[in-house]
């Protein structure tokens, strides 16, 4: 596969991603914005009414994630992570980002990485209506410790295992 046919396939799939969301919101569907453009399109018309729901239905985790972890642009993840760290928890986040830098494909793990960054965003109680009226939250939905050593360690055997295939692929040399 060539990298404009591992492009199209990545924007198609984001594309996906982010019309499932925007279906999930009742949303338009962008018919009339072309294609290139579409993904991005959903993707900002998704933001506001993510971010101004106090709660979010469970079927909207798993979209959520996928969308973030597909978003080719790191700077636009933000508005998938975003909205699921203030319904789902950081803590909920962190580890299905976990689970796809553990058993997702390359383009996936580059993807769950991007999305990290996202996922240490400042929490503040003025941005978001699922905060309590007394500007609070239950903090084991934000208690991230232990996940964030699993990724620091599932992060560097990846990355031992990366420079390992690299080196013996650098030491073969072919027959004569």
């Amino acid at each position: 596969m060539t990298e404009a046919d591992r492009h199209k396939a990545s924007t198609r799939t984001f594309l996906a991603c982010a019309a499932e969301v925007a279906r999930l919101l009742d949303l338009e569907t962008a018919a009339d914005v072309p294609e290139d453009r579409r993904a991005r399109h959903l993707a900002g018309a998704t933001r506001r009414p993510l971010l101004e729901r106090a709660t979010l239905p469970e079927e909207f985790f798993d979209p959520l994630m996928a969308a973030a972890v597909y978003d080719p642009d790191p700077s636009f993840c933000r508005w998938f992570v975003e909205p699921a760290l203030y319904a789902f928890g950081r803590r909920r986040v962190m580890t299905a980002l976990l689970g796809y830098l553990r058993t997702g494909t390359t383009a996936e793990i580059a993807g769950a990485r991007r999305a990290w960054y996202c996922a240490h965003l400042p929490l503040r109680a003025d941005r978001s209506p699922a905060y309590a009226p007394s500007g609070s939250r239950d903090p084991a939905l934000d208690e991230v410790e232990d996940v964030v050593g699993q990724w620091l360690e599932s992060s560097s055997t990846q990355q031992r295992d990366r420079s390992a295939s690299e080196s013996y692929q650098g030491s073969r040399r072919p027959f004569s």
